[in-house]
């Protein structure tokens, strides 16, 4: 079976964690915890990283360390990973669903733009940006930059400050994906140093892996110290095991930051793969009809996180018939998430301004990603493409 990921493993990752053994400091305490918040600080651009144990605490640490809660509205896409409207339950606010665009997968700034409009007004007297529907304060916006590319950050930066809406970003599956604001590739810009506090999963799949493990990065430092204090049980700074708030147990291990650590050490050589990967499979695919394959736009990096393909109708075979018959050949693939709107376990606890949600319906319906992982191999691509084009080719309509 080709597997639809697989990591590759740094070559100090064995050094790090023997040195942590070694040593004793296997918790979360140790040198490697700082090191590593203080490399992938500097590697995204930012003044401050927070370690935790996954993207979904990431998402949680950083929403509560900016202060939203009970009462409070924020904006997500309809299409996403269930962890970010986790999240968001998790802090008492309620997720503000809105539909994705077509091409890139992402939140749509128009879907954005017309919710607020339509459905949000001021009130002086609360200091707040109210939904006359539900009358939440409307208090976030939370792009999740999907499978690697990084959202049309101009747009929802520019809404959300003429709104007063804080911009915290899942960039969970865009490690190392640039964005070029006004589309100036002299001013790159890392996706998760865009606004307000960026998030970041270290899972096994991830270009940069922990195995576990998650990342909140800012440049507010109020944002970091509430994160820091949040994350280990907010112990008072003046008294140990006196606690005067709700906080949470989100401590990585430095056995994890250790392996972190080595990882980004050799980042920027996954990102070559990453792309050469997509490169062979757009050479390998390219002539197939019926398939739209990713793209990358003039004011972004894609970091092809997954190799993400829609199976169009001229493609004659559904994507789910598709995926079965590749299985048959050994070769693992995964459909895109399904989404939120039709999640049976957030009946009544989400908000929508929107009746439907064609694109993020047809996307789930219609995507699915090929084998992506780091380990992949360039003759695995190319069985991977030859059993795409025979399938097609060999296979009922249907």
């Amino acid at each position: 079976m080709i597997p639809v990921n697989e990591p590759l493993i740094a070559k100090n990752a064995l050094k790090y964690v023997r040195d942590c053994l070694e040593s004793g400091w296997i918790s979360s305490a140790g040198s490697y915890i700082a090191r590593f918040e203080d490399e992938y600080a500097g590697y995204v651009g930012v003044e401050h990283a927070v370690t935790t144990t996954s993207g979904t605490t990431a998402l949680h640490l950083a929403l509560a360390a900016a202060g939203i809660g009970a009462g409070d509205e924020v904006i997500v896409p309809d299409l996403t990973m269930i962890a970010v409207p986790y999240a968001v339950l998790y802090t008492g606010a309620k997720p503000v669903l809105v539909d994705v665009d077509r091409v890139l997968f992402n939140m749509d700034p128009q879907r954005v733009a017309d919710f607020l409009r339509k459905h949000c007004r001021y009130e002086a007297k609360k200091k707040a940006l109210i939904n006359r529907r539900t009358g939440g304060r409307v208090r976030a916006v939370l792009p999740v930059h999907l499978y690697g590319h990084p959202c049309p950050m101009d747009d929802l930066m520019r809404l959300a400050r003429e709104s007063g809406l804080l911009v915290i970003e899942d960039a969970a599956e865009a490690h190392g994906a640039n964005f070029y604001p006004g589309g100036e590739k002299k001013r790159a810009v890392k996706a998760g140093a865009i606004g307000d506090a960026g998030c970041f999963s270290f899972y096994g799949n991830k270009i940069v892996t922990t195995g576990e493990g998650g990342m909140v990065v800012t440049n507010d430092a109020k944002i970091a110290e509430k994160a820091r204090r949040l994350k280990d049980l907010a112990h008072d700074p003046k008294k140990r095991f006196l606690h005067t708030e709700l906080a949470f147990n989100y401590r990585m291990t430095n056995v994890q930051a250790a392996i972190g650590l080595a990882q980004l050490e050799e980042i920027e050589r996954y990102l070559v793969i990453k792309r050469k990967m997509a490169e062979a499979y757009g050479k390998g695919l390219g002539r197939v009809e019926g398939l739209t394959l990713p793209i990358e736009k003039p004011w972004a990096t894609n970091v092809y996180w997954m190799y993400a393909v829609v199976v169009e109708d001229a493609f004659r075979l559904s994507r789910d018939r598709l995926m079965a018959a590749l299985r048959e050949k050994g070769i693992d693939t995964r459909s895109f998430f399904i989404p939120v709107h039709e999640q049976p376990v957030f009946a009544g606890t989400v908000s929508s301004p929107e009746a439907e949600f064609p694109v993020s319906i047809e996307l789930s319906r219609k995507g699915f990603y090929l084998p992506s992982g780091l380990a992949l191999t360039k003759s695995q691509i190319g069985e991977v493409c030859r059993a795409v084009r025979e399938i097609r080719k060999t296979m009922p309509a249907g």
